[in-house]
Parts: structure tokens; C-alpha cells; sequence
């Protein structure tokens, strides 16, 4: 029990109470505080010890010239290669040629149709009614690559473009379509 309490103070792990306790019992049994001041004095020269090792290992492998020197070289290489990626594999969206792409949809009861998608910033773009045959048009001028979107009816139920397969389900529960516009060369 004596050696736990010496454990738990040495490493901080008592109570006010329970230093109180250890204190009143390390003065009234000289054995128990010979064996404490031992037990602290083994602790002091381990920790010692680690942290001269510690010292050691820094500052022998890094001298300070060489830390001055390192820091500003690697932020600079750091930004010459991002400097290079956006130079050789970014290209601006202005420059790529867009896609007009024709949205339809089939709804012949609804009174109000939009579209909304990864192209617009999720938000609404309104949808024509083509005549009395129940189908609603969009054009749209898309980049090349991936667009996720999905159709409104009546300003609130979404739901995916039956005619695309892929799709991925959203964070509110439901469905969106993905469509992959390819690059014409």
C-alpha cells in the first residue's frame, strides 16, 4: 500500500486530500519517508537522464545554421511547386469550351419545374413547359466533367433525372443524378 501512495505522489496522481494523508505518514514513519526521499531520488536521476538525452540528440543533429538555412528554403520550394502545378495542369474554367446540354423532363401534372445542380451552386434555374405534352426544357452551357444535380417540382419534392442511371444519394436523404460532360477536342 506504501509503495502505491509513494507511486501516486511521486507521479501527481493524489488528491489535496490524499497528499495531506502521505505527508502525515511520511513524518510520523521514518522508514516510509527514508524510502520516499529514496524512491524520489531514483525518479530525479531517470528523468535527468531522458532529458539530457533529449538535449543531446537536438542539438547534435541540427546545428543552428543549419535549422536558420532550412525553414526559409523549404517555404520556398514549398511555393515554386505549387507555383508549377497551377502553371502546368490548371487550366482556367474561361478557357475550357462549354457544352450546351438540353435538360428534359416528363411531368405532365406539375404546375412548376426547375433543375438544380453542382453547375448553378445548388441554386434553382427555372424550367420551361413545352407546350400541352407534359415535358419541361432547360438548356444549360456546362464545362467539361462531373455535375450532380436533380429536378424540383413544385418549389419543394426533388428528385433524380429518370433517365440518368448514375446516381448518389445526398445528405438530405435523396437522390441526385450524376452526369459526365466528356471534352470535345
Amino acid at each position: 500500500m506504501k509503495d502505491h501512495m509513494i507511486s501516486m505522489f511521486i507521479d501527481d496522481e493524489m488528491n489535496i486530500d490524499e497528499k495531506i494523508e502521505f505527508v502525515t505518514t511520511v513524518h510520523a514513519d521514518a522508514a516510509v519517508k527514508d524510502e520516499t526521499i529514496g524512491l524520489l531520488q531514483q525518479e530525479k536521476i531517470i528523468r535527468d537522464r531522458v532529458v539530457d538525452r533529449i538535449r543531446e540528440a537536438r542539438f547534435d543533429m541540427r546545428p543552428k545554421l543549419y535549422l536558420r538555412l532550412w525553414k526559409p528554403a523549404a517555404a520556398f520550394m514549398c511555393g515554386l511547386a505549387a507555383a508549377l502545378l497551377i502553371v502546368f495542369f490548371a487550366q482556367p474554367e474561361s478557357t475550357l469550351a462549354t457544352v450546351p446540354y438540353r435538360f428534359v423532363l416528363y411531368q405532365p401534372d406539375a404546375g412548376k419545374v426547375e433543375l438544380a445542380g453542382s453547375f448553378s451552386g445548388w441554386k434553382t434555374l427555372p424550367m420551361k413547359k413545352m407546350g400541352v405534352s407534359g415535358y419541361w426544357e432547360v438548356i444549360v452551357d456546362l464545362y467539361p466533367g462531373e455535375h450532380h444535380y436533380s429536378y424540383i417540382l413544385e418549389g419543394g419534392r426533388r428528385i433524380p433525372d429518370p433517365t440518368i442511371l448514375t446516381r448518389e444519394r445526398d445528405d438530405f436523404g435523396g437522390e441526385n443524378s450524376i452526369l459526365d460532360i466528356h471534352r470535345r477536342i
